[in-house]
């Protein structure tokens, strides 16, 4: 875990909105929810979301609780669910096929749209479970690192 200085209390109000987006909110989306929170929670309120509901992974959440990381009590959201804020400051793709098929009509209001592809599970290559099981816990390095470089100063999200 990085160490920050400590920083005033940044009240809720004050916090920059990042809503993660993929496909159906069962991966990358719910792994950069994680992490965001654990690292920069002070900083940021996050949410994940995808555009067609789906459960999540239990793959996903055996690696990661393998690896330390416990997402047990994350759950999978679409659009429709009443725990997604309507405006966020930023609406954070991690799926190249599900930005291009619904950029221009996702249901909330944002700053800025950005975008990180890290594939689709059909991406993941793997002929047994130990493959399957470095596979994903590949994926959630890239995933924490992503996060951990890109979200560490918000000030240089506006020029991103």
């Amino acid at each position: 875990m990085m160490f920050r200085k400590k920083k005033e209390t940044v009240t809720e109000t004050e916090k920059i909105r990042i809503l993660f987006v993929d496909e159906t909110n069962e991966l990358q989306s719910q792994i950069a929810e994680f992490f965001l929170k654990e690292l920069y929670g002070d900083l940021y309120e996050v949410c994940s979301a995808g555009a067609h509901f789906d459960h999540m992974d239990c793959e996903l959440i055996s690696s990661m609780y393998q690896n330390g990381y416990d997402i047990r009590e994350y759950r999978a959201k679409d659009f429709r669910s009443k725990q997604i804020l309507k405006e966020y400051d930023y609406l954070v793709f991690l799926q190249r096929e599900t930005f291009d098929r619904i950029k221009d009509i996702a249901p909330y209001d944002c700053k800025k749209v950005m975008g990180k592809d890290f594939g689709t599970r059909k991406d993941l290559k793997a002929t047994d479970d130990k493959e399957l099981f470095e596979a994903y816990t590949q994926l959630v390095i890239q995933v924490r690192d992503w996060v951990k470089e890109t979200f560490r100063d918000p000030s240089v999200l506006e020029g991103m």
